[in-house]
């Protein structure tokens, strides 16, 4: 990845995440106590930003000279149309989660499948040649998708409620030239019960089991999964979902979604400051967060 660099390098840098509701996030937990460890005067705050404000949120950035921000949901698509630039791989992803304020010219980029690649890598996961199944077709599984084609992996089922937008991401991926066997599947079906027999990952990009609904999932039987899939839950509250507990207890390697948080939020800081974020610091700051949370 090309490195960024922030214009903002006067004695305070001010950062933070737009979304729309955002009081929940752990972001600016973890950034803060990352700019505490590193002894940087910033300060990462929250924007709840509707989506109708969204352009003027924008402007700020500009007006009032923010150093950038993160961009969450409902934003990470919307908030394209307002930027000067847009890097190629958010591009292809079609999404923005990591904003940069470059003299006034914001400039677009998305570190979540690039994140979510490291958090697999330290857990000494490597994707190269595996078959792959996604659960869900949104924003998350687009840069997730993108990224594991790019990384090799040997095929890719994406199993989604609308069967359209499944075939709509696999048509992206090939539209960004990035070649894997791809194929869509319908919940339920003979094709994703025969994707899931083959898988040794198995990626959750849906909302089903996040709080406070957490007794949702969006697989209900894993006795299919091979004994060496790991299965990996984007949803970090809770920590552990229905899903990964179940995975766990048929005693299959789980992760969960507070490794991608933390890696994205690191990745934030190759085009915020030109060097990755601490990522131990980072992640006991957010897992703080998270377990004082209501």
């Amino acid at each position: 990845m090309t490195q960024g660099r922030s214009v903002n390098r006067g004695p305070g840098r001010i950062l933070g995440v737009l979304g729309h509701p955002v009081a929940h996030s752990a972001s600016p937990a973890m950034h803060n106590a990352a700019f505490a460890a590193q002894g940087m005067h910033a300060l990462y705050g929250v924007f709840d930003v509707a989506p109708e404000q969204l352009p003027q949120a924008v402007a700020g950035i500009r007006a009032l000279g923010l150093c950038g921000v993160n961009v969450t949901i409902p934003h990470k698509e919307a908030v394209m149309a307002y930027l000067d630039e847009v890097a190629p791989t958010a591009r292809q992803v079609g999404a923005v989660n990591t904003i940069v304020n470059r003299g006034g010219r914001l400039i677009g980029y998305n570190t979540d499948g690039w994140g979510f690649l490291i958090s697999l890598e330290e857990r000494g996961v490597r994707v190269a040649g595996r078959k792959v199944v996604l659960l869900g077709a949104g924003g998350a599984a687009r840069a997730i998708a993108l990224h594991l084609a790019m990384a090799g992996v040997a095929g890719l089922t994406i199993i989604n409620r609308s069967r359209a937008r499944a075939e709509f991401l696999v048509a992206d991926l090939a539209r960004a030239n990035q070649p894997v066997a791809a194929a869509v599947a319908e919940p339920g079906s003979e094709e994703a019960a025969a994707a899931l027999a083959e898988a040794r990952l198995v990626v959750n990009c849906t909302p089903l089991g996040m709080a406070p609904d957490v007794e949702q999932t969006p697989l209900d039987d894993l006795s299919m999964l091979p004994a060496d899939a790991v299965v990996y839950d984007t949803i970090y509250r809770p920590l552990e979902t229905r899903l990964l507990r179940t995975a766990r207890q048929r005693g299959l390697l789980t992760i969960n979604g507070l490794a991608m948080l933390v890696h994205q939020g690191a990745c934030s800081w190759e085009y915020w400051f030109g060097r990755r974020g601490p990522v131990d610091v980072m992640r006991a700051a957010a897992l703080a967060a998270l377990e004082e949370a209501p």
